[in-house]
Order: C-alpha cells, then structure tokens, then sequence
C-alpha cells in the first residue's frame, strides 16, 4: 500500500467526514423545497386531508432523523448509513403518493375543473424529492466505504474500533 494511502486513511482518525454529513443536510434542503413547493398550493379543500397531516408530521420526523443521522456520519459511524439509506428510499416512495395522486386530479375551483397540481410543479416536486433521495443515498454509501475503510486501517493498528 502506498504511502499517501496511508496517511489519508490516518487522517480519517482525526478529521471529520464532512463529505458525507453535508450530503445529508443537502437532502434535507431538497426535502425543503419540496415541503414549500407543495404546501403552498392553494386549490380548493385537496389537501385538506388527513393524508397531508401525516406528511408534515413525517417531513418533521424526517428533518430531524437526517440532523441525527448527519452528526452520526461526520464522526464516521456505520450504522446511520442504513438509516439514511432507508430514508432515501423512502424519499423515491414519496413521489408515488401525494404528488402523483394530485397530478392526476383534478377538482373544482371557481365553478371550473382545474388539476391539482400542474405539470411544472409535478415535475418540480418529484425533482426535488429525487435530489434529496439522491444525496442520502450517496451519503450513506460514501460513510459506509469510509467506515470500512477507517475500521481495516484501525485493525492494521491494532486499535479497537470505538
């Protein structure tokens, strides 16, 4: 093994790993945009569900286990890789609920049919939630290969794993 290797896998003991952490805050941004792109929709009584409830609450859930899940990968711990991988996927299954379901209905305001939600915003909206499922995912795949990185060099230094 080269030299430079190994002084770049040295330095993962005392830097932090700042790649994957501000790919997890950058999905959460995208997740941001989407919650605006979508909630500030005024068409009628659509999302005057109950449905629409359970997504705030999610969303809410889902800023906070992202912040957690960040601070975890920055100091190099596996497993929040599966939690932001897991959230990833969740974000790709999100396109498939509220924004497809309103893109394919329509409802009357001012006495005229009109969609609920348009082709821009749609398209905007699975956008934004396909970067942010994009970033947790890469997140998660990035601290998982430095995490076994990190933990063959620890072994080859003969130091536990904390």
């Amino acid at each position: 093994m080269s030299e430079e290797r190994t002084i770049r896998r040295d330095r993962m003991r005392f830097i932090k790993n700042s790649l994957c952490s501000n790919l997890a805050i950058l999905g959460i941004l995208f997740n941001v945009f989407y919650f605006v792109s979508l909630y500030q929709s005024d068409v009628g009584t659509y999302y005057y569900k109950i449905a629409i409830g359970a997504s705030i609450v999610y969303n809410l859930i889902f800023m906070l286990a992202v912040f957690l899940a960040s601070e975890g990968v920055k100091n190099y711990k596996q497993n929040y890789s599966y939690l932001l991988a897991a959230i990833g996927v969740m974000q790709i299954v999100r396109i498939f609920y509220i924004p497809m379901q309103a893109h394919s209905t329509t409802t009357i305001i001012g006495g005229a049919e009109a969609l609920v939600m348009g082709n821009g915003q749609f398209y905007t909206i699975v956008a934004f939630l396909a970067i942010s499922a994009a970033c947790l995912i890469a997140s998660a795949v990035v601290n998982f290969i430095k995490c076994r990185e990190l933990s063959a060099h620890l072994k080859e230094l003969g130091i536990q794993n904390a």
